[in-house]
């Protein structure tokens, strides 16, 4: 059981007769117990009522049973000698209490709440919570749980503040104390009020580790009208920001009232807050999923087709790319908002993948659909093998976002074989290549290509030739299959760049030579796991 006791009179009947709602009274006496703010506003507003006109010698408490025990306790602390009285040094207003006879009692319950501006208030009630449900279930999600988030205007905390110096202040003549870190948050009282009315809406429990947020953005018209003393006492503490309509944050005004002496703040806001003009308003109703990941291997077939759209000075120079042929209708299925394409190294649009294919992963943004069998995967995989002749995919599943680590997981160790198709100027004959079969781990020197320098910083990186086997088609022309250090550029070994990639197959063989084809055979990561298709 959990109540108001007589420790707590003070504070009901100065924060009452000032405008504050039941609910903030409740946290202003640190009431931890969750059962007590969700009872109906109505009640509560009785409840208070009573309690105040209960004699303190006869009733010593007014019972408000709940489960849960508090969580916070209010900080008494007998002081040595009454505190001076902060009205003959013109701070704070004197404030009459409220006995049985004050009218300001009855009009405290419809009355906007000067501290919370009507969060605890019309924001808790069932058609507001209805209202959000609807958003949610109109936006047409797939989910098992939710997290629910929400946006505070930033000059509630300084209505906190003034409110809990006028309590502080009270609290103090009658020799007690209160800590302001006691004072429940009132994000943590919105929840527990909002948390049960949701789930039971939704059909689904709330959970923080959820992937599915439903957010609530709450704004009001005075925020900057409210906060703008602050800005003069603490200039340093509001920067223009990108895409920030107000200097005003949250965080900015937090810092700014961290730095204030309470004496100046007394100066400019008033202590109590003042009735507000209007309520807050709810500015945003926002669904998000967590992003879902899908992993595969694919095959490139096309010597015309890029990786990732291949775009030069604003102009797109080919229609498609790898991962937009994948990518479009993982979106369509996924319900997506956007997408990032990631692999296990990149080929030139000329270069084909063959073999076992090449890792990759695609992360879906905002995702409406996230449950899928392994049936409807292996059919969208299907899906989109049909849609296209350039490419296949094979390996098709969902994984986690850790497990997207193992592509990228020591990738300059990580081996791939490739097959060449080289020219020659001059002449050769089988046994001017056959040497190359007998050269294992060349090192060579690679100086970043002229062809990528636009992108990559110049760097000389050490890569290594693990194999190579040539086959002999005829005089100006032979095959060259290699095993590499995985981001070996190949065709520089070949053509040797200019002398930029030492040695290459022209130096080892005394002669200009030049690469026609290249295909990459292998690409030896063993992720995502292969799969029985």
């Amino acid at each position: 059981m959990s109540s108001l006791t007589e420790k707590d009179r003070p504070i009901v009947q100065l924060l009452l007769s000032t405008g504050t709602c039941p609910r903030c009274i409740f946290r202003f006496c640190c009431m931890g117990s969750q059962a007590p703010y969700k009872r109906p506003h109505k009640e509560l507003m009785k409840e208070l009522k009573e309690f105040l006109k209960k004699n303190p010698q006869k009733e010593d408490t007014v019972c408000i049973e709940v489960a849960d025990p508090p969580c916070k306790r209010i900080r008494l602390e007998n002081t040595e000698e009454q505190p001076d009285d902060l009205n003959e040094n013109g701070v704070l207003k004197e404030i009459p209490l409220v006995n049985e006879d004050n009218t300001a009692l009855e009009s405290s319950a419809v009355k906007v709440c000067n501290v919370c501006l009507g969060i605890l208030q019309e924001f808790c009630e069932v058609d507001f919570v209805k209202k959000v449900c609807q958003k949610v279930k109109s936006a047409d999600y797939q989910f098992t749980s939710f997290v629910f988030s929400v946006s505070l205007p930033p000059q509630l905390s300084v209505r906190e503040r003034a409110a809990w110096l006028l309590v502080k202040q009270e609290m103090g003549k009658l020799g007690l104390s209160l800590a302001k870190d006691d004072i429940v948050q009132l994000k943590e009282a919105y929840k527990w009020i909002i948390h049960p009315q949701l789930s039971e809406e939704l059909g689904v429990p709330a959970d923080g580790k959820s992937l599915f947020e439903v957010s609530v953005v709450f704004a009001h018209p005075e925020t900057d009208e409210e906060c703008h003393f602050l800005a003069r006492a603490c200039p340093d503490c509001f920067k223009p920001a990108k895409n920030k309509q107000s200097v005003f944050t949250r965080m900015a005004v937090i810092k700014a009232l961290e730095k204030i002496k309470e004496e100046d703040f007394c100066k400019h806001f008033s202590c109590p807050p003042s009735s507000p003009k209007n309520c807050c308003v709810a500015l945003e109703i926002q669904c998000s999923n967590g992003a879902v990941f899908v992993a595969g291997k694919y095959n490139k077939y096309s010597r015309n087709l890029p990786q990732t759209p291949w775009i030069i000075d604003g102009e797109r120079k080919l229609e498609s790319s790898v991962e937009e042929l994948i990518s479009e209708h993982l979106m369509a299925e996924f319900k997506a908002d956007s997408f990032n394409f990631s692999s296990s190294g990149r080929e030139d649009v000329d270069v084909r993948t063959l073999g076992n294919g090449r890792p990759f992963a695609v992360e879906l943004v905002n995702p409406r659909r996230i449950h899928f069998t392994a049936e409807e995967m292996k059919g969208l995989q299907q899906t989109i093998n049909d849609s296209s002749d350039k490419i296949q995919v094979r390996d098709l599943q969902l994984v986690t976002r850790s497990a997207i680590g193992h592509m990228k997981e020591g990738e300059e160790e990580k081996t791939k074989t490739y097959s060449a198709l080289v020219w020659t100027d001059k002449a050769i004959q089988k046994e001017d290549i056959a040497f190359l079969d007998d050269l294992k781990e060349l090192k060579l020197d690679q100086k970043t290509p002229l062809r990528v320098l636009h992108r990559r910083p110049l760097a000389v990186r050490q890569r290594v030739i693990h194999t190579m086997k040539s086959e002999y088609i005829d005089e100006h022309h032979f095959r060259l299959r290699l095993r590499t250090q995985a981001g070996t550029y190949i065709k520089e070994f070949v053509h040797g760049d200019f002398g930029r990639t030492k040695p290459n197959i022209g130096s080892l063989l005394n002669r200009t030579a030049d690469i026609l084809e290249l295909d990459v055979e292998s690409v030896d990561v063993d992720w995502p796991p292969a799969l029985d298709n």
